[in-house]
Protein backbone atom coordinates (compact mmCIF):
# COMPACT_ATOMS: atom_id res chain seq x y z
CA UNK A 1 0.00 0.00 0.00
CA UNK A 2 1.15 3.52 -0.77
CA UNK A 3 1.91 5.97 1.99
CA UNK A 4 -0.75 8.46 3.00
CA UNK A 5 -0.33 12.24 2.84
CA UNK A 6 -2.48 14.41 5.08
CA UNK A 7 -2.99 18.13 4.59
CA UNK A 8 -4.83 19.65 7.52
CA UNK A 9 -5.84 23.32 7.48
CA UNK A 10 -6.72 24.97 10.77
CA UNK A 11 -8.06 28.52 10.89
CA UNK A 12 -7.98 29.95 14.39
CA UNK A 13 -10.36 32.60 15.61
CA UNK A 14 -8.53 35.94 15.35
CA UNK A 15 -8.45 36.38 19.13
CA UNK A 16 -7.17 32.82 19.74
CA UNK A 17 -4.20 32.58 17.34
CA UNK A 18 -1.55 32.30 20.04
CA UNK A 19 -3.49 29.70 22.03
CA UNK A 20 -4.13 27.52 18.98
CA UNK A 21 -0.50 27.85 17.87
CA UNK A 22 0.81 26.76 21.25
CA UNK A 23 -1.53 23.75 21.32
CA UNK A 24 -0.55 22.74 17.77
CA UNK A 25 3.14 22.99 18.64
CA UNK A 26 2.59 20.55 21.53
CA UNK A 27 1.51 17.87 19.02
CA UNK A 28 4.70 17.82 16.98
CA UNK A 29 7.26 15.97 19.08
CA UNK A 30 4.90 13.30 20.36
CA UNK A 31 3.42 12.69 16.90
CA UNK A 32 6.79 12.46 15.18
CA UNK A 33 7.66 9.62 17.60
CA UNK A 34 4.56 7.61 16.65
CA UNK A 35 4.78 4.42 14.62
CA UNK A 36 4.16 5.14 10.95
CA UNK A 37 4.89 8.87 11.05
CA UNK A 38 7.23 9.83 8.20
CA UNK A 39 6.92 13.59 8.73
CA UNK A 40 4.63 15.93 10.62
CA UNK A 41 5.30 19.54 9.69
CA UNK A 42 3.41 22.58 10.93
CA UNK A 43 3.23 25.76 8.84
CA UNK A 44 1.75 29.20 9.51
CA UNK A 45 0.56 31.43 6.66
CA UNK A 46 2.76 34.49 6.09
CA UNK A 47 -0.19 36.74 5.22
CA UNK A 48 -2.82 35.30 7.57
CA UNK A 49 -1.35 34.28 10.93
CA UNK A 50 -4.63 32.61 11.90
CA UNK A 51 -4.10 29.97 9.19
CA UNK A 52 -2.07 26.90 10.17
CA UNK A 53 -1.39 23.87 8.01
CA UNK A 54 -0.03 20.45 8.91
CA UNK A 55 1.68 18.53 6.11
CA UNK A 56 1.97 14.91 7.17
CA UNK A 57 3.08 11.64 5.64
CA UNK A 58 2.26 8.25 7.14
CA UNK A 59 3.32 4.75 6.14
CA UNK A 60 -0.33 3.63 6.16
CA UNK A 61 -3.85 4.93 6.66
CA UNK A 62 -4.28 2.51 9.56
CA UNK A 63 -1.35 4.01 11.49
CA UNK A 64 -2.64 7.53 10.78
CA UNK A 65 -6.04 6.50 12.15
CA UNK A 66 -4.29 5.20 15.28
CA UNK A 67 -2.66 8.62 15.59
CA UNK A 68 -6.04 10.34 15.27
CA UNK A 69 -7.41 8.27 18.17
CA UNK A 70 -4.51 9.12 20.52
CA UNK A 71 -4.98 11.04 23.76
CA UNK A 72 -2.83 13.99 22.70
CA UNK A 73 -5.26 14.71 19.85
CA UNK A 74 -8.19 14.56 22.27
CA UNK A 75 -6.31 16.91 24.60
CA UNK A 76 -5.73 19.34 21.71
CA UNK A 77 -9.42 19.26 20.78
CA UNK A 78 -10.45 19.98 24.37
CA UNK A 79 -7.90 22.80 24.78
CA UNK A 80 -8.96 24.53 21.54
CA UNK A 81 -12.72 24.01 21.74
CA UNK A 82 -14.41 27.19 20.50
CA UNK A 83 -11.06 28.63 19.32
CA UNK A 84 -10.98 27.26 15.76
CA UNK A 85 -13.07 28.92 13.07
CA UNK A 86 -12.60 26.11 10.53
CA UNK A 87 -10.78 22.83 10.06
CA UNK A 88 -10.37 20.89 6.82
CA UNK A 89 -8.48 17.68 6.32
CA UNK A 90 -7.52 16.05 3.04
CA UNK A 91 -6.26 12.50 2.68
CA UNK A 92 -4.02 12.45 -0.38
CA UNK A 93 -1.80 10.10 -2.39
CA UNK A 94 1.51 11.19 -3.91
CA UNK A 95 1.29 10.63 -7.66
CA UNK A 96 4.41 12.16 -9.12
Amino acid sequence: MKSLTIVANIIANSDKIDLVKQELLKLIEITRAEEGCINYDLHQDNENPAHFMFYENWTSRELWQTHMANQHLADYMAATEGCVASFTLNEMTHIG
